[in-house]
C-alpha cells in the first residue's frame, strides 16, 4: 500500500520558507482516509508525531521543523481530527488508533521508527511501541503517561450516560467562528500560554471554512463523549511492560497529568527517564518549546 499526496493541499505560510512546508499525503485504514504531513528527508530515520485529543498533525509544527534536518518527520492527523475522514459509529478506540498506526507504518514502508506523542497521542504511541516492541526505536511521551481512572458507576450507569450524553451531542447545533481569528481568541482564551502567533498558527489548521463562510473545528464532536468500553489499568501495564526502547517523559510542572513517577507507572517502564519542564503546563511543547527541543535533542543523541 503506499501512500498518496494532494499537490497544493497544504496551503505555505509566506512567513515561512518553501523548505519548510510539509506535503499533505494520505493513506486508508478500516475505510477511512487519514492524512499526515511530510515533512520530507526521506532517506533519513523515520520519526512519527501523535497530537492529542481534539488536536492536529500541524500543532507540531515548531517541532517538527526543528528535527526535520535529523529525521524523516510525519505528523499524524488521528481519524477524526485535522484532514482525516471522521468515523462512522464513533468508533474512536485507542484500538482503532493503534490499528490506524499500523496502516501508516505500512504505507509508509517504515520498518524501525522513532516515536513522540502528546497527551492522548502519547497514550497511543505507548500502546502501539507495547503491541510492536520490534517497530520502535526511541519513544518520547509529551504529559501523556497516566492509568485510567476505574469506573466509578455500574455498567448499566454507564450505558445510561454514554447514550444520554449522544443523544444531546446529536440535538446540538456545532459551535461556529465567524473567522480564523475569532477561533484563535477562543484557545487562548482555553489556552491563555499560547502567544497570539502560536495561537492564530494552531487555529489556521484546526478549522475548515462552511458554506456560509463561518469556521468549524475540524475534528469530530463526538470525542467529547466517553464511551463506557476502554482497556483496563491491567491492559496499559501489560503493554507498557512489553516496551524495550529507551523511553522519555516530559512533563509539565504545572500541568494537570501527574509525571509517571508521582503516579507509580514508572516501574512498569524497562529504560525509562523523566524530566519535569517548568513552569510549563499540559501543552509542554508549546509553553517551553525551546526546553522540550533540548530534551529531544539530548534523548535523540542530535546536535542543533
Amino acid at each position: 500500500m503506499t501512500s498518496s499526496v494532494e499537490p497544493g493541499s497544504v496551503e505555505p505560510n509566506s512567513a515561512e520558507p518553501s523548505s519548510a512546508v510539509p506535503k499533505a499525503r494520505f493513506y486508508e485504514s478500516q475505510g477511512l482516509r487519514l492524512h499526515y504531513a511530510d515533512w520530507g528527508n526521506a532517506t533519513a530515520p523515520p520519526l512519527v508525531l501523535l497530537h492529542g485529543g481534539r488536536d492536529h498533525c500541524r500543532s507540531w509544527d515548531w517541532i517538527a521543523r526543528a528535527l526535520q534536518p535529523h529525521f524523516h518527520v510525519m505528523a499524524a492527523d488521528l481519524r477524526g481530527h485535522g484532514d482525516s475522514d471522521w468515523a462512522k459509529g464513533s468508533s474512536y478506540s485507542l484500538s482503532d488508533h493503534v490499528y490506524d498506526l499500523t496502516r501508516m507504518v505500512s504505507a509508509c514502508d517504515i520498518d524501525r521508527m522513532t516515536l513522540i506523542g502528546h497527551s492522548y497521542g502519547g497514550m497511543i504511541a505507548m500502546a502501539y511501541a507495547g503491541t510492536y516492541p520490534d517497530k520502535v526505536s526511541r519513544l518520547a511521551i509529551v504529559d501523556g503517561a497516566f492509568l485510567p481512572r476505574p469506573p466509578a458507576a455500574a455498567i448499566d450507569q454507564q450505558m445510561q450516560r454514554w447514550i444520554g450524553d449522544l443523544d444531546k451531542l446529536s440535538a446540538s447545533k456545532a459551535r461556529r467562528y465567524r473567522t480564523v481569528e475569532e477561533a484563535a481568541e477562543r484557545m487562548s482564551a482555553k489556552n491563555k500560554r499560547l502567544t497570539s502567533e502560536q495561537a492564530h498558527h494552531l487555529a489556521r489548521y484546526a478549522v475548515r471554512e462552511n458554506a456560509d463562510g463561518s469556521f468549524s473545528w475540524k475534528y469530530d464532536p463526538i470525542q467529547r463523549v466517553s464511551a463506557p468500553y476502554r482497556l483496563s489499568g491491567d491492559d496499559y501495564v501489560a503493554l507498557w511492560s512489553r516496551i524495550t526502547c529507551p523511553t522519555l517523559f516530559l512533563c509539565g510542572s504545572e500541568s494537570f497529568v501527574p509525571d509517571p513517577k508521582r503516579a507509580g507507572i514508572f516501574p512498569h517502564f524497562k529504560q525509562a527517564e523523566q524530566q519535569i519542564i517548568a513552569g510549563a503546563a499540559h501543552w509542554v511543547q508549546h509553553d517551553k518549546l525551546d526546553e522540550v527541543l533540548a530534551a529531544l535533542r539530548s534523548f535523540l543523541g542530535i546536535s542543533r
